[in-house]
């Protein structure tokens, strides 16, 4: 892809990021998105296959901003309680310090798609597995530092 395409694409992205955010799914149609960013619709389609393609586009460039300014700044911190802190309070409101319009595009998806299947709400699922497996690692490196204390849970109860 050129320079060009490239920034074009970006501009695509970052773009259906701010409607994702705003409007959710619903709001990030082909035609809503080409007046945008000042495109034709033939012109978007230029740089996707689909609008499937956009979805799943617009998703990961949330996880490039979000990791910007969730897990980036977290790690800055001190590991243990200290960085899960950081992570946890970067995480409240990281789409308003990162200038989106709207909410978390994430949790607009999540709300909007789950009822339904396909490849993007795999894929909004895929990245909320990715979120949880850095939250724990960031829970076990507090526990390892000595910041937490391990608790087991148990489900059984005792009849005496």
């Amino acid at each position: 892809m050129s320079q060009t395409g490239r920034v074009t694409r970006d501009r695509i992205l970052d773009a259906g990021l701010d409607l994702l955010s705003a409007s959710g799914f619903a709001g990030v149609t082909i035609g809503v998105l080409a007046n945008h960013v000042g495109m034709s619709k033939s012109g978007l389609f230029a740089h996707f296959k689909s609008k499937e393609d956009i979805d799943i586009a617009v998703l990961e460039r949330m996880v490039d901003v979000a990791h910007k300014h969730v897990v980036v700044p977290a790690m800055r911190a001190q590991e243990g309680l200290s960085r899960l802190t950081a992570l946890v309070e970067n995480w409240f409101g990281w789409s308003t310090k990162a200038g989106l319009v709207g909410g978390c595009p994430a949790a607009a998806g999540m709300f909007e798609l789950d009822d339904g299947e396909g490849p993007v709400r795999d894929k909004l699922l895929e990245l909320e597995k990715q979120w949880d497996k850095i939250l724990k690692q960031f829970i076990v490196e507090s526990i390892a530092a000595g910041d937490l204390r391990k608790i087991s849970m148990s489900t059984s109860s005792s009849g005496s």
